[in-house]
This record gives C-alpha cells, structure tokens and sequence, in this order.
C-alpha cells in the first residue's frame, strides 16, 4: 500500500546547497491510496517540496566527437543549394563606398543582392578588416569576385574550438563538419522550452545574431514585466512567459525588492540551464580564471523559449501545469525541467500530467532526476513518458590539496579566484567539532553547530587568522565559508562525512577554501585532534586540469533507483554531464550565491542534474531536427540504446561516493553517446495508446487515467495483453516477489522499429544476470525496409535466492542487437525481493 499526500509544495534548493528539506506541516491534506503488488514502501511527510536539481551547482561539461557517415547526411533535410553554399570572408576596397548608401551595411547587402536573390550579410568588418562575410554558392562566389570595389574571397576554415569541455567530450565539435551539429544547422529551427528561475537576456550567450527568422510555426509571446521588457528577446530567445499565480495564492505578493516580477532571473538557475542546453558560441569564457575557453550550449542555434515557473520560495505545481499548457500551445519541440520532488503516482504529478499532454503533441520532455544520491529509491521524475537523467563526470576538474603540518598532502577540489594565501606559510587549523570552540566569545554555537559552521555558530577569538575545518551538511556549502570568512578565520576545508562519501563538488568560495572526501576528511580531523604540537596547514589551488581519468564517472549526488513509482521501468533512463559545468550567469547574484558576494561573472560553474537534463534537452533537439518524423520515445530510444558504461579508460564506469562499479540503478542505460545516437539502427517506438496500457496494467483506476489522458479509457483489453513491463521500453527491469516460491520467471514483449539501413539482419546477443536463464525469440529479426517493426520476446527464468525477510537482491546483464554496424543495447535488471514475514 503506498500513501501519498498530493499537496505539493517546493523547497528552494539554492545552487551549493547539500540537502532536500522536508518538512512537516500542520496543514490538513487530502491522500489517496493506490494498490500495487510492486510498490516499494514509502513514507513522506505531509509536504511535499520541489526542488531544483542542482547540488550546489558546479559544472562539469563536455562534449563527444561526432563522426558520421557521408551517406547518412544525403537524409538530412537540406536543400542541394545549401549542400553547395560556403562562407566566405569578402574584402573590399573600404573607402570607395558610394555616398548614397548611409553605411557600408547597406553597400554590402546592395552588392549581395547584385548577384543572389538569397545571400546575405553574416558579419561586417570595419577595425582590423574591411568587408563582410556571406554564405555563398561557387557561381554566387565568381559573381561577387567580379565587382569593382571587391578586393578578394577568402574562404572560412573551420577550427577547433578549445570548448568549457562538455560539447568536446560528447563529440559536438564545430570542425567536424559531417558531424550532428553541421547536419542539423546546429537545431536553428528547433524550440528548446526552459522550465526554471527565468533568464538573464543580456548574456552573449543568448545572442540574436546572425540567426535566421523565427520559426513559422511560434506562436508564443515575450510577456513583458520588470526589468523585462518585450525588447528583451531577440531571434535566440523568442518567448517568455512567467507565472507566479500558484506561487502567490499560498505565499502572498512576491517580494519585488528581491526578485523579478518578469521572466528576468533572479537566482541564476534558469540562466544556466539554458545556456547549458542552447547557449551561442561565447569566448573568451571562465569563471574567476578557471575553465577557460569557448562556451556553448548543446544546439548553439536552437531557439530558447523561457518559462520562469520557479521563485526564491520554490516552484509550484499548478504554475508548472500552466507553463507546460502554454508551451504546447506556443509551440516548442522540448521542454527541459530541472525541477522535481519527492515521488507520487503520475495522477497526481503536475509534471507527469502536463508532461503527458506534451509527449502526446509529439514535444520531448526531458527532466533531471535529483541530487538524492547515493542513496537508492531516491530517483524522481520517472514517468515513463518523461526521459529522466542523472549525472556523471568529465575530464575536467579544478585540484586544490591540503598540506598539513605533517608533511601529509590531502587531495580536494575547489574554484577560488581571489587573495590566496601567502606561499610557503602554514596557518593553524581548528575544528569545530573537537571542542576548541565550546560557544564561548562572539560564537553562539556548540560542538554540533561549530562542526557545520552554522550562521553564528563560530567563535572570532577561536577562528582568527586559522584554517577551520567544516562539516558538509545542513547549510549552503559556501555560506560554510562567508561565517568563517566574517569571523576573521583565513581559510576553510569542507570536509565529507559518511554518508556524502568520496563526490566532490567545486564551488565558488568567498576565501582560500576547498572540499575534501570523507576519508581525507577523517584524515585532517585525525590530525588535529591528535598533534601533539599546534595543527597547522595551507591549501594549494592548482588551477583547472584536464584529462582526467577515469571519466565519466556517476556523481555522488546523482539521484538513483530503483524506480518508485513504478519498478517495471528502469529509472534514470540515461547520465549526460552534470559536475562541475561552466553555463552563463546573471549580473544580479555573486558566483557564490551567497549574499554578501559582490563578485561579479559572466559564467558560473554549478553541479547538479539540473546541469545534465538540458545537455539532454539539447541533444534531443538536435536528433529532433534531424530526424523530424521521429517521436519522443523514438528519440529517448535512440540516447538510451546507443549510451556507453565503460570510461575514458575502457572500463566499467565508476561510482564516485565509492570508488566501486557502478550499476544500472545509478545510470540506466548509461551515459550519452550523441554521435551513435544519430544513427541507432533500431528504436522502441512508444504510442500515448502504450501508455494508457502501462497504466491499465499498474492497476491505476479509469478515473486517474483520465486525470492523465484527458480521456476516458477501457483497460479491459490492456491487462489481457500483459502486465506493466510490456511497455515498449528501451530497457527490462523485472522485481520477483519470492513468497516460499522456489522457481519464476516473466516475460516482456518489445517491438523495434527499422530506422537504419533497408536490408538489415540483426542477431542477438544476451548476458543473462548471474544464476538466471534468458532466452530471445526469434533471435534473429530480418528487416527489408526503413519503417519496417519486428516483435520478440524475451523470457526471464530463475531460482529463489536465500534472503533475509524484508531484503533484496539485484543482478543486471543485457540484451543487444546488431547488424555489424550498429549495436542496440538494453539494460536487463531482476530484483528479487524477500518479503517481510
């Protein structure tokens, strides 16, 4: 029996906060309850909070490089002009411009319409060049190289950009011109809808220039309000709306003195998750010196339209089904949601309902799965119609070792731009937790509070001009810094504790600070407590370090299964980079976020599965544009089937809270691939008709159906079909409750779609979990069309595993498809469940 209350409300989770507050209210709520033979047991409190899916928000972002066959682009739908067209950079003899046209622009286009009809003018250049730049065919090229007053056509080449890392370390690199972002104009025609805080427009990253016209088909609107005016969007934000009515009928009037009545972003947040998922090329990009390079989104040209749904005191369920109303009507073709909550049944989700209407226009919704981890059952957003990610690492972080008195060197990570401490000097170190604080002088604290660094918890006689040593926990990672920091200490180390374990987070510091894991954290405390001399130390900053292996690696704080809701259903469906991610940030809020911080940067770097949902968002908008006709589930399908588990070093991806493998309950089916994603061979296809049969089969009664559908549907027929796994999901997951049974087995049905070559046989491969027989049929699907949809089946059989009452046991393997030329993986998970006596 699983008893939930369906009143939600949200907790602002600030951009370096550690934890989900849950707290109680003496406020009556309604509850219903659903039956289900797989429901894990869940308790909530009474009020439920959604939070933005950002740990604490530093980022980690990188890209994978995009090779792709020359007979695959002839698909794509551009014209064979434009196959023909180049960029050329045209010189011209400056000071011969004729008096009648009122600036060289004018001249320029007057000299482009001369010989083309449909050329125009990309750049024009007056300080160190003279000239402009236009795309151009050959014959158009010869034309203009006639003119008088043309001097020369230089033709563009194409470089290697030295990317904020996630574009690179997915393969979206702009030199490689028969890769996903050349074949898809890098998603110029596609509308990324962002579910967040708002938007700061003044960004370059959110540049109009140079983009074409609006789509035809927008119909959505750029609502004016403060400090936004409607001039604040351009061709790359083409829409924004907010909405705050849910917010305000339980909270009052918004305080404008503190935020925007407007889609203008207050936080930060939504600023960065959209430049995440569709920022322009931008460079020089850093923050406060560390990442340095070129910043850009995952579909440079993808239009962004903004939907602020989120407020300082948290984002409200009737105000995100308003915005996911309004999207569908205005037009975009993904929403990305890094905002979620504790787990509730899909009836009464505002975000599986709303979520539900868009997949069923054919929008993708992508959403971040939270920053619960590494504990399990802490995935949210796990609607099947809803492509849910986590997040894992790149090849990038920023060093920042503790020396202690010792002679011991202590690894951590940190980005700290400011005074450093002095060379060669050791400081003392102090902790609050060992009694040298014992709430005497200014501090209010004691042992407990001094050990987190609580606000007023710090004495200033105990911490002046020392290095202290802090707990990760209860508040803001670096608001742990600014209390040491006012209290004259020099330096903070941020220390892990158990459940935390060996994920780092790199943060903005306002002083010389850095975060270490939970060994090295139990390391330093050793030694403070145990010197029989004063504890002394100095941190040295290292600046940004790439390369890094092992990479990927699945964050500590990346929420994992197994599903909640609905075990039938392997949730995340995929990891995509989401630590330590340099995105675009407001003028309004320091890099720190915290408010004393008058520091000012146009790029920030936040963690988070707030950062990995809208690399996903991007990329679907990406296969979106070139593989129009394909759906939402077509395009989830081809991300999860082509996703890898091994690292930069060929193995097994790591678990970053403890060193060990890592399983499908912490990434699904793994982290993505966008270059093999183009072209999967194969895809599960998912129907809104499919849908209704899941949730026939999960016992959901017709009324909550049609809470969901808007339709009134007979599930007679669906439960004689099956059982809730049949579901055309991309991967297997299967929960075997033993009671005394000493043999089971179970089955799932899947139909694939063609979508690689016409004449294709593809074979099976299957890696049965340890002690289980799996068996596919047919094992050989033989297709002679695109389009084409074959069925097999797949049969799990296995023994009871001696467990003790109330435990579990779980094996994974997987079952794959190929042709010799592409590779159709899917997870297959078996949970075996011992039920209480």
């Amino acid at each position: 029996m699983l008893l939930l209350p369906y009143t939600l409300h949200y907790n602002t989770n600030n951009y370096n906060t550690d934890s989900l507050t849950l707290p109680s209210s003496s406020t009556t709520h309604n509850t219903c309850t659903l039956s289900s033979t797989h429901f894990f047991p869940l308790n909530f409190p009474s009020s439920l909070h959604f939070t933005l899916h950002t740990t604490s928000m530093a980022a980690f972002s990188t890209f994978l490089v995009f090779l792709f066959l020359v007979g695959t682009l002839t698909q794509v739908a551009f014209s064979s002009d434009q196959e023909k067209k180049k960029t050329f950079i045209v010189q011209v003899h400056h000071q011969t411009k004729p008096s009648i046209f009122p600036t060289h622009r004018h001249w320029y286009e007057s000299s482009l319409s001369s010989i083309s009809s449909t050329a125009s003018v990309i750049h024009t250049y007056d300080t160190v060049f003279h000239g402009f730049s236009a795309k151009l065919s050959s014959s158009e090229a010869q034309k203009l190289q006639a003119l008088s007053h043309v001097i020369t056509l230089i033709p563009e080449q194409v470089r290697q950009l030295h990317t904020t890392r996630s574009p690179q370390f997915l393969g979206l690199t702009t030199a490689d011109r028969a890769g996903l972002l050349h074949e898809t104009d890098f998603g110029s025609d596609l509308v990324i809808g962002v579910f967040d805080t708002g938007i700061w427009p003044e960004r370059q990253s959110f540049s109009g220039r140079d983009l074409g016209p609006v789509p035809a088909k927008w119909k959505g609107e750029c609502v004016a309000g403060k400090s936004f005016p409607a001039t604040s969007c351009n061709r790359k934000i083409i829409g924004a709306r907010y909405f705050s009515e849910g917010y305000e009928a339980t909270n009052g009037k918004l305080n404008e003195t503190v935020e925007f009545r407007s889609a203008r972003d207050s936080d930060g947040h939504g600023t960065h998750t959209a430049s995440i998922a569709a920022g322009r090329y931008v460079s020089p990009a850093s923050t406060l010196g560390y990442a340095k390079g070129v910043a850009a989104g995952m579909a440079p040209k993808a239009r962004l339209a903004v939907y602020k749904v989120c407020w300082l005191g948290g984002c409200y369920g009737s105000d995100i089904l308003a915005a996911f109303d309004a999207a569908v009507a205005d037009g975009v073709d993904v929403v990305s949601l890094s905002v979620g909550g504790v787990v509730v049944p899909y009836h009464l989700d505002e975000i599986a309902i709303g979520a539900f209407g868009a997949t069923s226009a054919g929008v993708f919704v992508s959403s971040s799965a939270g920053n619960g981890g590494p504990g399990g059952l802490t995935v949210t957003n796990v609607a099947p119609w809803v492509t849910t990610v986590g997040a894992g690492t790149i090849d990038r972080d920023f060093p920042a070792s503790v020396k202690l008195g010792n002679g011991k060197i202590v690894p951590g990570i940190s980005i700290y731009g400011g005074p450093g401490l002095t060379p060669g000097r050791m400081y003392p170190i102090v902790y609050g937790g060992s009694g040298q604080f014992g709430g005497g002088g200014g501090g209010g604290g004691n042992g407990y509070s001094s050990a987190l660094c609580l606000e007023g918890s710090l004495d200033p006689e105990t911490v002046k001009g020392k290095i202290v040593v802090c707990d990760r926990g209860i508040n803001a990672r670096a608001a742990k810094g600014e209390e040491v920091r006012k209290n004259g200490g020099v330096g903070m180390i941020l220390a892990n504790g158990v459940f935390d374990g060996e994920g780092l987070v790199a943060d903005c510091h306002v002083l010389p600070a850095t975060a270490v894991g939970a060994t090295a954290g139990e390391k330093i405390r050793g030694y403070i407590g145990n010197s029989r001399s004063p504890a002394t130390a100095t941190i040295v900053f290292k600046g940004t370090r790439l390369g890094v292996k092992p990479a990927p690696v699945v964050a500590s704080f990346s929420a994992r299964g197994p599903n909640p809701v609905s075990p039938e259903i392997l949730k995340p469906d995929v990891i995509a980079p989401g630590l330590n991610i340099l995105a675009a940030w407001p003028d309004h809020v320091g890099p720190s976020g915290v408010p004393s911080d008058g520091r000012r940067t146009e790029f920030n770097i936040l963690s988070g599965t707030s950062m990995a949902c809208p690399h996903v968002s991007g990329l679907a908008a990406l296969l979106k544009a070139a593989h129009p006709d394909w759906s939402p589930a077509a395009i989830r399908s081809a991300l999860m089937t082509t996703a890898y588990t091994v690292d930069n070093r060929g193995d097994p991806m790591l678990d970053e809270s403890t060193g060990n493998v890592s399983s499908a309950f912490d990434y699904g089916s793994g982290h993505v691939h966008p270059v093999k994603a183009m072209n999967p061979g194969l895809v599960y296809d998912i129907s809104p008709s499919d849908y209704v049969n899941f949730l026939c089969n999960s016992n959901y009664t017709t009324n909550s159906i049609h809470v969901i559908t808007r339709k009134s549907e007979d599930c007679r027929g669906a439960k004689r079909a099956g059982h809730a796994g049949n579901l055309n999901y991309p991967s297997f997951s299967a929960v075997f409750q033993q009671y005394g049974k000493k043999r089971m087995s179970t089955h799932f049905i899947r139909t694939v779609t063609n979508v690689g070559d016409p004449n294709s046989v593809y074979k099976v491969t299957i890696k049965p979990p340890g002690g289980m027989v799996v068996t596919v049929k047919p094992d050989t699907l033989t297709f002679r069309k695109i389009g084409q949809k074959l069925n097999f089946l797949v049969r799990v059989q296995t023994r009871a595993v001696k467990l003790t009452p109330g435990s579990s046991s779980v094996k994974s393997g997987s079952i794959v498809w190929s042709d010799g030329k592409h590779t159709v993986t899917s997870p297959l998970v078996v949970a075996m469940q011992q039920p209480l006596d």
